[in-house]
């Protein structure tokens, strides 16, 4: 049992990433063959290789039958990590030799920062950095950004978000908005004890923990206003909420800065005039600590530059 667990707390050693190069090849051809003549050995010498690794790893990487090898489903895990390490060694490699604003970019966005003040923005991006290629993904979590390879992350939180290089990119403040029809069919212009007998619309995960009502509590118990007794319609993106309100379903709690263009284009109006209340939630932008790429730096500027 002693030699077991040895064998599976062990750490890869040389020997065994030189070999790593040869599972590569035979992985990415799943066949020992193709991998023989690209790495210039004999076939039997792949398999040589292959069967020292798998049994100094303690792992079956492939399953062997008469006409060819297959990856095992631990061999496919082991694939699949060896090539994501490989794509960013080689990425951080070119990016190193290149030492400028080129290469690409992978941003995190939470989903309603993204569609409502990032994504219409990035023309803006690329006509000044064409070289730099952009990624966006989005999501509500706080992903592990070295293994996810992720440069960049754009947060809405009333703290930094730990183990990353945080800082402040913009404050925020919240009020509701309605559409226009909405807002007349329920008599609502600058009459806010009318929200009583309205669908109120949530961003139950506006920022790390469950947010649940509390923008629309923090916001009604400010102004001294009644809500209605239901806790109305929640979304898990602000900008869903929005999307509601601009299709008459009820009146969302809308941030400043990601319901901004929507106000400008009537699809939205503040019913309630300039009733703000600032957030003592701010917009932060997240790296990981150290990497003052050029390509990083450059969109972080970028980003204070448009939220000024």
């Amino acid at each position: 049992m002693d030699d077991v667990n040895e064998v599976r707390n062990r750490r890869l050693n040389s020997w065994q990433l030189s070999k790593m190069h040869t599972f590569e090849a035979a992985a990415r051809h799943e066949s020992f063959a193709l991998a023989a003549s690209e790495l210039s050995l004999s076939p039997s010498a792949v398999s040589h290789r292959i069967n020292l690794l798998e049994e100094e790893l303690g792992i079956t990487l492939f399953a062997r039958s008469h006409r060819k090898v297959e990856l095992t489903g631990e061999g496919k895990r082991v694939y699949w990590t060896l090539k994501s390490s490989l794509d960013a060694l080689n990425q951080e490699v070119l990016d190193i030799q290149n030492q400028s604003l080129s290469g690409t970019l992978t941003v995190y966005s939470r989903p309603s920062i993204a569609q409502c003040w990032l994504v219409p923005r990035l023309g803006d991006f690329t006509r000044q950095f064409p070289s730099i290629s952009l990624t966006i993904l989005t999501g509500n979590d706080y992903p592990d950004m070295q293994r996810t390879g992720i440069d960049l992350a754009l947060y809405f939180d009333d703290m930094k978000v730990m183990q990353q290089a945080s800082c402040f990119l913009m404050h925020e403040a919240i009020l509701p908005v309605c559409s226009p029809a909405y807002a007349r069919q329920h008599e609502l212009i600058q009459n806010p004890d009318n929200l009583r007998h309205c669908t109120l619309l949530h961003d139950r995960q506006a920022w790390s923990n469950d947010s649940g009502t509390d923008e629309w509590f923090s916001w009604a118990q400010h102004f001294a206003v009644s809500l209605p007794p239901s806790a109305g319609i929640g979304f898990d993106r602000s900008d869903l909420a929005v999307t509601a309100a601009i299709n008459h379903v009820g009146v969302a709690m809308g941030r400043k800065r990601l319901v901004q263009k929507r106000l400008e284009r009537g699809e939205l109006i503040t019913p309630f005039g300039e009733k703000a209340l600032e957030c003592p939630q701010n917009y932060y932008v997240s790296t990981l600590s150290g990497r003052h790429w050029p390509k990083i730096d450059a969109f972080i500027q970028w980003l204070r530059g448009h939220a000024q």
